[in-house]
């Protein structure tokens, strides 16, 4: 069960136990972090219920916070509450996918082309040592540290850019199809052909070459995305 630990409580409308030692506001955004975090990462498979009571046992919550992340979620068109039932969840389905990348295909190339000419000089050592230590660990075959290590190579050119706006926008796109990149990333060769396309950018990022990079990283959004389509075909037969 996970529990945030607390030494005040009361009593919520629910009659169940609240934490009161921090922000109740804090606490809703832990519950729906954690909550969304599970469904990402596939914790929680699209067609599972999650009710207020099971989760609030789970989470060691009460059900206010859990009922409050619930509904985000639903905004978020993560999950859909039926009255009297609870929550189903919904994920991300294959159409949104398809949305998400091809969206991330332009917002990339534009996030890439701005970095090349805004990322300081630290920033463009920080983004070759990434590459550097990416051929390290493929090299010693731990494609958790990989996979770690692609997110924040991306995440590095979407701060580079040196826009608010595309880096919030680029970094929940980003995640919210983690598990499917997860799914991408395990198919034989594609972390090594990822790699490879790393490299290049961070070449092109380097040499401050914005048209450049614009178009490998939107070729290499889109080969994610031709692999992770392949992937799902077959694990549709």
């Amino acid at each position: 069960m996970k529990t945030w630990f607390t030494r005040f409580v009361r009593k919520d409308s629910d009659g169940d136990y609240m934490i009161i030692n921090e922000s109740t506001t804090s606490l809703e955004n832990k519950v729906y972090t954690q909550l969304e975090e599970d469904i990402l990462n596939g914790r929680y498979s699209v067609g599972d219920s999650i009710t207020e009571i099971a989760a609030s046992k789970e989470y060691g919550v009460s059900r206010t916070p859990i009922r409050d992340a619930l509904r985000k979620l639903e905004n978020d068109g993560l999950v859909k509450i039926t009255p009297n039932k609870g929550a189903t969840v919904i994920g991300v389905s294959k159409e949104d996918l398809v949305d998400i990348y091809n969206i991330r295909m332009r917002l990339e190339g534009l996030a890439g082309s701005m970095a090349a000419v805004r990322m300081s000089q630290k920033e463009k050592e920080s983004l070759k040592e990434n590459v550097e230590l990416s051929r390290f660990y493929a090299g010693k075959q731990n494609y958790d540290k990989l996979k770690e290590l692609d997110t924040d190579f991306h995440e590095a050119i979407y701060l580079g850019c040196g826009s608010r706006t595309i880096y919030r926008t680029l970094k929940d796109l980003h995640a919210n199809t983690r598990l499917y990149r997860k799914m991408s990333l395990s198919v034989p060769g594609r972390m090594e052909k990822s790699l490879d396309e790393h490299e290049e950018i961070m070449k092109a990022i380097l040499a401050s070459d914005s048209k450049l990079v614009d178009k490998l990283m939107h070729d290499h959004v889109k080969a994610a995305l031709d692999n992770l389509l392949g992937a799902l075909g077959k694990d549709a037969k």
